[in-house]
């Protein structure tokens, strides 16, 4: 009988230690926060996959539009270009990441790609306008991480001031980078515009980053996160998400949402 119970004792301790091993392992595991994006497309001679990572830091969790924006641009599987994309560490090298295009956006000669989440219903836009336009943005080649947000693309009235993160300037005068500018280019008021802007020339200057041109961002941290990316001369890949909106033209105009037409459903964006 005592043979007996020991024994039992000695498998109730081997379980409990194979229990604590497993639940020791799945936390390992999940603090490394890797997220894993399995993209699957059909090229023109046979099926093709990609599979994405993105190695996120202990404790840190994707939310809100950071989610949105790294779920739109995974949902549609991209196809890559023959190019890598620039790292500044890694030029000269023949290594690196392949650009990548997107089937649903459209794609310029200079590397920009956008597409409309929103059709305006107002004045087409011209060189020369004094615009106000709001804005999102997130470093898609980075992690995710939000540079500005305030989740308006996801619809809603809402009326405010240009202190409150929007953006005053003129169309053609260089007072933010070209991509913001360029990616504008046929919009009307009450338009929503998704951009994806390249490292290069239509992103900041690695030099100087927003100090010098806009769009800047409002928030602390928003101001560290875009000045690490694009001053940074690591292997980082320093593409940007933008969403803008073009709230009106003219001196007169005011921070509301002008009438427009959703294109694309921001709530099944996954």
């Amino acid at each position: 009988m005592m043979h007996t119970c020991y024994r039992h004792t000695l498998q109730d301790r081997k379980s409990r230690l194979n229990r604590t091993t497993a639940v020791k392992t799945s936390r390992k595991h999940s603090s490394a926060a890797l997220l894993q994006v399995r993209c699957h497309g059909l090229s023109s001679k046979s099926e093709t996959s990609e599979h994405v990572e993105f190695h996120l830091p202990r404790r840190v969790t994707l939310k809100g539009a950071a989610v949105t924006a790294l779920a739109v641009l995974c949902h549609d599987p991209p196809s890559a270009l023959s190019e890598m994309v620039d790292m500044p560490s890694l030029r000269g090298t023949g290594i690196g990441k392949s650009v990548t295009i997107y089937p649903d956006y459209v794609l310029k000669d200079n590397g920009l790609q956008y597409k409309d989440l929103r059709v305006g219903q107002g004045q087409l836009l011209q060189k020369g306008d004094k615009v106000l336009v709001d804005w999102d943005a997130f470093t898609i080649g980075y992690y995710g991480r939000i540079v500005q947000a305030k989740n308006l693309t996801k619809g809603g009235d809402y009326e405010g001031s240009e202190n409150q993160g929007f953006l005053r300037f003129t169309m053609g005068a260089d007072e933010m980078i070209p991509g913001f500018q360029d990616a504008m280019e046929g919009m009307q008021i009450g338009g929503i515009r998704r951009v994806v802007v390249p490292p290069g020339p239509l992103n900041y200057p690695t030099d100087t980053g927003f100090k010098k041109i806009g769009p800047v961002p409002t928030a602390f941290g928003g101001k560290r996160t875009l000045d690490f990316v694009t001053r940074n001369e690591g292997a980082i890949d320093k593409t940007l998400l933008f969403d803008i909106e073009l709230l009106g033209i003219g001196d007169g105009a005011r921070a509301k949402r002008q009438p427009g037409t959703w294109v694309v459903d921001m709530n099944n964006t996954k």
